[in-house]
């Protein structure tokens, strides 16, 4: 069920409150939190509303969805890529991402090298850590992390600003508190081997179920959908 422009501006105030309070309670500026809206299968129309009220970037599961929401949408919008990303599909979205939070695999992470230097661009990325070790979960484990920032750091075009995790479905956000704090203290640990061309100021973390949580325990970037959007229909 598609939201009204006035329930869309609600829930996004809302939420734009909770964020505001969670960085409160965690003795944080709420300006070091970035609300991403996840826009995937949702209109442009959608999106517009939040752009009227501020908001201009946007997370993406989708290349598909990217590169028909860009036709229309362009470079006013600062896309970020948070899906699992296939290496065949990177050249479709190199030159219109801000960032690919979804880095799984070195080879993923080599191939967005190739397909910058055949742009002529650079690319911010977040390396994605199972900090859950969930077996249905994209992303490095938590103990590959640190080489494999290492080897992403050689990448000249590619630039690892820091970690992304999603943490378990859960209906009491406190169950994944460990898991946010984990990746933050995974994170400290990597920065602080000072390996070239990466920097861990980044953390992606917290969806609709818990960002609050996530905020509290270091979030810089939060990827909320639902509690924004709506619930989505995936049999349309």
């Amino acid at each position: 069920m598609e939201l009204t422009a006035e329930e869309l501006a609600e829930n996004l105030a809302l939420v734009q409150e909770k964020v505001k309070q969670a960085a409160e309670r965690a003795g944080r500026d709420e300006k070091d939190v970035m609300l991403l809206p996840v826009s995937k299968t949702k209109p442009v129309e959608d999106m517009r509303v939040l752009m009227e009220k501020g908001i201009h970037a946007f997370g993406e599961n989708y290349v598909q969805e990217i590169r028909e929401k860009y036709e229309t949408l362009g470079d006013s919008v600062e896309w970020h890529m948070i899906g699992h990303l296939q290496r065949n599909k990177v050249k479709y979205i190199i030159d219109k991402v801000a960032m690919i939070h979804s880095v799984d695999t070195i080879e993923l992470a080599e191939q967005i090298e190739k397909e910058a230097v055949k742009h002529g661009t650079q690319m911010d990325v977040l390396m994605e850590v199972n900090i859950a070790a969930e077996e249905t979960k994209w992303g490095f484990t938590a103990d590959e992390a640190m080489t494999a920032a290492a080897k992403i750091g050689e990448l000249p075009h590619v630039h690892l600003k820091g970690l992304m995790t999603s943490a378990p479905i859960t209906e009491d956000p406190e169950t994944n508190r460990k898991y946010f704090a984990a990746l933050r203290e995974l994170a400290g640990k990597i920065g602080d081997q000072h390996f070239d061309n990466v920097s861990m100021d980044t953390l992606s973390m917290g969806m609709t179920q818990d960002y609050e949580t996530a905020i509290e325990e270091g979030a810089t970037i939060v990827r909320v959908g639902t509690a924004i959007f709506g619930k989505r229909d995936y049999h349309q």
